[in-house]
């Protein structure tokens, strides 16, 4: 239930904003979304690599601070990778692992996102683990076995952590990203439990009651509410609107 695990919502920023920009932007949604914040409830922001230094002082002590991804090696000859241990030093919490845009454009699998995982949490950070459904497989109807096999093949790897602060799941319906469309609330919760069932037949009963499960695609101020409301939705991964002062404010402030 919500409140058995603390709240989280995220923004991604995806390819969006030059460094300065981010700044601040980050300078003016930090005190925005403080302001207003009554109730326990973590946030944060994953960010370009090349905005990570510069925002670490603006979300210090207030906001968690994201990559967008992260390498599977821990260093080495790997030209344009960057390695966990790099991401640490530059004030990163946490890292998205598996975003849908990844394994569309770059060919990742689950079982890479599930060493990246492994990478994150050697070094303290926390992963988010995305996992979803494109518009074909929901209409066919397996999109249970879908997400079922990217859980598997992401989280049973030896040594992998799930508490709560070591590994987050994103549910991103793949139709849903960028799309206008969005889950219905029931539809949302409905993936959610089954997700959650999936953790405790798999990995048990801490993992299922401690692993935060978020729900992305298509998050605004207007429907954030509505989604949040459902018994197994921990919080929400934020698109677009995360690029919005007002809306993502109203978005984190939505949490009931």
């Amino acid at each position: 239930m919500m409140n058995q695990r603390p709240p989280l919502i995220l923004g991604n920023w995806k390819m969006n904003t030059l460094p300065e920009e981010g700044r601040l932007l980050a300078r003016q949604l930090v005190p925005t979304v403080m302001d207003g914040l009554h109730r326990p409830v973590e946030w944060g922001l994953a960010v370009p690599m090349t905005h990570l230094a510069l925002l670490a002082t603006e979300t210090k002590g207030k906001a968690l601070l994201g990559a967008q991804d992260c390498s599977v090696h821990p260093h080495g000859a790997y030209t344009g990778e960057v390695s966990a241990a790099m991401l640490a030093a530059s004030g990163c919490d946490f890292a998205l692992v598996g975003h849908s845009e990844r394994r569309q454009y770059h060919g990742e699998t689950s079982l890479q996102a599930g060493q990246k995982i492994l990478r994150l949490q050697e070094q303290g950070l926390m992963a988010v683990y995305c996992v979803g459904e494109s518009l074909e497989q929901r209409q066919s109807g397996n999109y249970a076995s879908v997400i079922q096999n990217q859980l598997q093949e992401g989280l049973m790897l030896e040594g992998l952590s799930l508490g709560v602060s070591e590994l987050v799941l994103a549910y991103e319906p793949v139709w849903a990203i960028g799309t206008g469309l969005t889950a219905s609330p029931e539809q949302a919760n409905e993936v959610h439990a089954l997700i959650r069932h999936w953790l405790l037949q798999n990995r048990g009963s801490n993992a299922a009651e401690q692993v935060r499960i978020l729900y992305g695609g298509s998050v605004n101020a207007s429907n954030a509410g509505d989604l949040l409301s459902g018994e197994h939705v921990d919080g929400a991964l934020v698109g677009g609107a995360s690029l919005q002062i007002r809306a993502f404010a109203d978005i984190v402030l939505s949490v009931r």
